[in-house]
């Protein structure tokens, strides 16, 4: 069928799958204790994409012109036999680049596992280096050396790593300088993200947000950095280079300056909904149509239908949406 572009003339160039809506973390933000405690009722097994389905699906939306697909939670790596699914992925051969984003928790455990399935590649979410901020951030559950663990061990063998910061005023500003240096030591590009009102309950003010602009602030103040030009449409961070290295930093501003106009993100959760937008309320249960035995060119025709009809702008319509819509929960879509 080819490339397809919804009313906005965005193509889908990005497709990020969720495994699991399962979590490791416990964060105060994202999955707060006192909603997804113990006792909260995730997904059974049935009710989630299987390893063949989520391959079929990204060998469609891969037909339809992706070209970056991203593995996402919950937290991928508490999918039993992930590596598995990574190397069915891989051996697609359709996909530029091929990723996964994970809290860290269990990278030394799998790191090579995920290598030789033939990932090249790695975010990690590491929000501070310090310990007691990092503790009230994901609900006490791990800790930076444990994460810091994982990290070393996928560097060990050859995967690529990237860090993923939300900058939070008042809690974590004060880690953009260590975490960058953090980086740069280990030659991991970085990449700090303004604080956004994602799901329900990460208790989102706008007072809480420290802007992008202010993150290059400090960031320079220890750094001697140079803008890099973008390298496509729909690039969501701006990027740094700091003189001299190929060390690279990252600015997400979805709060402070919108990019809904070139976004390209196309998400599939794990019940097997496609969100055409991060902030979006209801997916389009792609699962339940796959399950009734329609073919391929159905199943392209289905999903070219519910992009080529997006016009989802969440960003830059925020001051006139918030708090009137439920959105979908970051546990249950990944990033």
């Amino acid at each position: 069928m080819g490339q397809v572009k919804d009313i906005l003339g965005r193509p889908i160039r990005d497709l990020r799958v969720s495994v699991t809506d399962r979590c490791n973390f416990r964060c105060k933000y994202c999955m707060p204790a006192e909603i997804f405690g113990p006792q909260y009722a995730f997904l059974p097994k049935s009710e989630i994409l299987t390893f063949e389905e989520i391959t079929r699906l990204a060998k469609i939306f891969s037909f339809l012109g992706t070209v970056k697909l991203r593995i996402t939670g919950g937290e991928p790596l508490l999918r039993q036999d992930l590596p598995l699914l990574v190397k069915m992925l891989c051996d697609l051969g359709s996909y530029e680049d091929i990723a996964l984003t994970t809290n860290g928790y269990l990278l030394s455990k799998y790191a090579r596992e995920l290598f030789d399935s033939g990932l090249k590649r790695i975010t990690v979410s590491l929000d501070s280096l310090k310990e007691t901020t990092f503790k009230y951030m994901n609900g006490g559950v791990a800790s930076v050396q444990g994460v810091s663990k994982g990290i070393e061990a996928a560097i060990s063998v050859g995967l690529q790593i990237k860090i993923n910061v939300v900058i939070q005023k008042g809690v974590n500003e004060d880690q953009i300088i260590p975490i960058a240096e953090y980086g740069n030591k280990l030659g991991i590009n970085t990449r700090f993200i303004e604080f956004m009102d994602v799901g329900n309950h990460n208790q989102w003010m706008k007072e809480k947000v420290f802007s992008a602009r202010d993150i290059l602030k400090v960031l320079q103040s220890k750094f001697s950095l140079e803008p890099i030009v973008s390298s496509y449409r729909g690039e969501v961070a701006q990027r740094y280079k700091e003189k001299g290295s190929s060390w690279e930093i990252g600015l997400i501003s979805s709060i402070t300056k919108p990019f809904c106009r070139d976004c390209g993100r196309a998400r599939v959760s794990a019940d097997g909904h496609v969100f055409t937008c991060l902030f979006g309320t209801n997916g389009f249960d792609i699962m339940s149509h796959m399950r009734k035995g329609i073919d391929d060119d159905y199943l392209m025709g289905l999903i070219s239908k519910i992009w080529t009809l997006r016009k989802d702008k969440y960003s830059e319509d925020r001051s006139l949406l918030r708090g009137t819509t439920d959105k979908v929960e970051m546990h249950h879509i990944g990033g």
